[in-house]
């Protein structure tokens, strides 16, 4: 796990004006949901085929670029003026630059050939760009059934003032499918992460739990999703779905809920949407409802109003929960907000601060306690100084492991050996392997397998195992022996 920071940072949540702070309004501003996929490392030309489509930068509601491009008549004209307004209106971007947009929406009209001819080859040109497509106008309309259409979001002549809702829930599908997609091709960990996760679909009759299910559906045994960071007053809504996604098998038991301070005073004095008590019951709910889940947080020291109390404060609420993974950012003044203008703290009250907190998290080691534990970690990286690979148990913890190249991409069992501060180190055991069967010791290399198994791997028989094959050996000798004297 990350250690924690002690340098002089912003806070990474507040990114817009300190007055600005409810989602809705933070929708416009911020790209805060990106799906990030995790390749295995077999198939270099399918690796570099697959990287080629660049996912929408976000995924809440109005934050996306829109590129519209219209054929035909001056109905169709107006149409597409009509519907730009519309999405404009609700926060997206409209680009004339077709390469940087998430989304093109393509207005066609029927009345003449060559337009059809170049709809239909601009639907094909986004499709082998990996964009999400929208067609609306008569083409499609009238012909719904055509090859070059299929399985693409229409809004129909009729029903342009639904161009907004049909826009949102492509892109979401568009997200899904390449997450599906992404596995089948060798993805074994999808991120998703976000600075204010839990506002997605607040506004349009859905929910981040009812997208998260979806993606649940496609991550195929072997494979998981990771959620990223979500702020205590959105996931209070939905606690007992989001605790049932963080329990799944395929989903790290992982999430990052920023705190930044354990006073009320000083919460407030930020502008933030919750209380202590409120980040105390969502970290209680998901302790109490997904054993082992690890929660992740962030401290700022010395924000201008913080008093003495309310430093103390937040040590107690740090000391009571101890987490694994904690931010600790020094206070720094970012342009723009109320608290800029504040006057600040002398700078050796906020070092000194910020040295009690951070020796505090040095002070205990959380992961002592699984010493000797039997662990599956997904195993997707190499660690910083190359010396080994890193994994990741339900609870994306950092495991390291020998580097052997067998290991890369697979889920592994292993026998955690020794702990530190900020990860453990495991050595691969051997289970019963999927791949049993008569004459086959070893496992397959990563070529002849689909990267989906877990795999098991002895390192070296243990000495106990041998006494049986001794003895059975020393009786056959004594039987020959005796079968030999009596012939």
């Amino acid at each position: 796990m990350p250690a924690a920071c002690s340098e002089i940072v912003g806070d990474i949540e507040d990114l817009i004006s300190s007055q600005d702070i409810t989602p809705k309004e933070r929708y416009s501003n911020k790209n805060s949901v990106t799906v990030r996929a995790r390749r295995k490392q077999n198939g270099e030309a399918k690796r570099a085929e697959a990287e080629e489509y660049s996912a929408p930068a976000s995924i809440i509601p109005g934050t996306q670029t829109i590129y519209i491009k219209t054929w035909g008549c001056a109905h169709n004209s107006s149409d597409s003026e009509y519907m730009a307004g519309l999405l404009a209106s609700y926060g997206y971007r409209l680009t004339d630059n077709k390469l940087d947009a998430d989304l093109w929406l393509l207005n066609s009209c029927t009345v003449k050939n060559p337009a059809e001819d170049h709809f239909r080859n601009e639907v094909e040109a986004g499709r082998k760009r990996g964009k999400a497509i929208v067609v609306a106008g008569c083409v499609p309309q009238g012909a719904p059934r055509t090859d070059f259409l299929q399985k693409l979001s229409v809004v129909g002549v009729q029903q342009i003032d639904r161009v907004v809702e049909v826009v949102e829930e492509t892109l979401k599908d568009e997200i899904v499918s390449r997450a599906k997609q992404s596995f089948e091709e060798g993805v074994c960990e999808l991120w998703l992460t976000s600075e204010d996760t839990g506002t997605y679909g607040r506004d349009i009759g859905t929910s981040l739990p009812e997208l998260l299910w979806k993606l649940v559906d496609v991550i195929p045994d072997g494979c998981m999703m990771r959620v990223g960071m979500t702020n205590p007053p959105y996931i209070l809504e939905h606690l007992e779905e989001m605790a049932k996604i963080l329990s799944h098998p395929r989903v790290y038991s992982f999430l990052h809920i920023p705190v930044q301070s354990g006073s009320d005073a000083v919460l407030g004095d930020m502008k933030r949407e919750y209380s202590r008590a409120d980040f105390q019951r969502v970290v209680d709910y998901l302790r109490g409802s997904v054993p082992g889940v690890t929660i992740a947080t962030d401290i700022i020291c010395g924000f201008p109003t913080e008093t003495e109390e309310d430093f103390e404060d937040t040590m107690s609420l740090c000391e009571h929960y101890k987490f694994p993974s904690l931010f600790i950012n020094q206070f720094y003044p970012r342009p723009g907000t109320l608290a800029a203008r504040m006057p600040r703290l002398p700078a050796q009250e906020v070092k000194k601060r910020t040295k009690q907190l951070s020796e505090f998290f040095q002070s205990y080691h959380p992961y002592s306690h699984k010493l000797g534990e039997v662990q599956d970690v997904l195993v997707t990286e190499v660690s910083h100084d190359g010396k080994h690979y890193v994994g990741h148990n339900k609870f994306y913890e950092q495991v390291l492991l020998p580097k052997r190249a067998e290991l890369l991409g697979k889920m592994v069992t292993v026998k955690i050996v020794s702990t530190s501060k900020h990860s453990m180190n495991g050595e691969p055991v051997l289970k019963d392997s999927p791949w049993s069967s008569p004459g086959l010791t070893t496992p397959p290399s990563l070529a002849e397998t689909s990267g989906t198994h877990r795999i098991r791997i002895e390192t070296a028989p243990s000495s106990h195992r041998l006494i049986p094959y001794t003895l059975l050996m020393l009786l056959l000798a004594i039987l020959t022996r005796l079968v030999w004297l009596i012939l």
